[in-house]
């Protein structure tokens, strides 16, 4: 009976633990060959290429590009915003807005009015129209997702004098899902990514965003590159 003991307990001795695994230079080495986020200078080269413009919705590594909050040292990978296609509704709708007193001569009740207030409706009008079409245009721009080598941020612009950001670090993110349905989704490649977190936040929305599947694939790179940093202990 000893003998058999003796034999299960060098058995379970050499048997490689569970965790064992994680901290071997093989698992290291299958992680690295997975990343490539600013790694090779041909594939940053590549997409940044197609990222270009102060007005684009995916910009890759964006240049003299920062907000309040950022470490010294934190790089900005992508800048998000949502896709242009998503400005059609509220252009459409300033669109009518500019022509709308082109047929202001069709209603009964304005031939008759005086020509100052004429004037001054329309130009009330069209200070109204402008204000629109520049708090709408500031909404999209200033509301962006932002994804940095250390954690991702959500700035919700609500108007000129309030915003809200809310941001979670990478090592904090549980899940991503991605939600993309529906035929000018399809054709125009555009949709929702939902980041579960482990934080006090549960959940950042990036919503309507270009190449959501790409935006996924670089989550899930940067995730691993700050697991390969946890286990080589060079976390800032």
């Amino acid at each position: 009976m000893r003998d058999i003991y003796k034999s299960q307990d060098l058995k379970r001795k050499n048997q490689p633990k569970k965790d064992s695994f994680k901290e071997s230079d093989t698992y290291k080495k299958e992680l690295k060959n997975l990343t490539y986020i600013g790694k090779d200078p041909n594939k940053r080269k590549e997409m940044s290429a197609h990222s270009a413009g102060p007005l684009t919705s995916f910009c890759f590594y964006p240049k003299n590009v920062g907000f309040v909050t950022a470490d010294p040292e934190e790089k900005i990978i992508l800048l998000l915003r949502r896709h242009p296609i998503t400005n059609l509704k509220w252009m459409s709708f300033a669109f009518l807005m500019i022509i709308a007193p082109s047929f202001v001569n069709m209603i009964p009740m304005w031939e008759p009015l005086p020509w100052q207030f004429k004037f001054i409706s329309i130009t009330v009008w069209y200070l109204i129209t402008t204000a629109f079409i520049f708090e709408e245009f500031l909404g999209w721009f200033f509301h962006v997702n932002i994804v940095t080598d250390e954690r991702v941020l959500e700035v919700d612009f609500i108007n000129l004098i309030y915003r809200e950001m809310t941001d979670a670090n990478l090592s904090n993110i549980e899940d991503v899902t991605v939600e993309m349905g529906g035929v000018i989704r399809t054709i125009f490649n555009y949709g929702h990514l939902s980041i579960q977190t482990a934080a006090g936040v549960p959940k950042i929305e990036f919503e309507d965003v270009p190449h959501p599947d790409k935006v996924a694939r670089i989550l899930r790179e940067l995730r691993i590159e700050e697991e390969i940093e946890q286990m080589e202990g060079r976390i800032r």
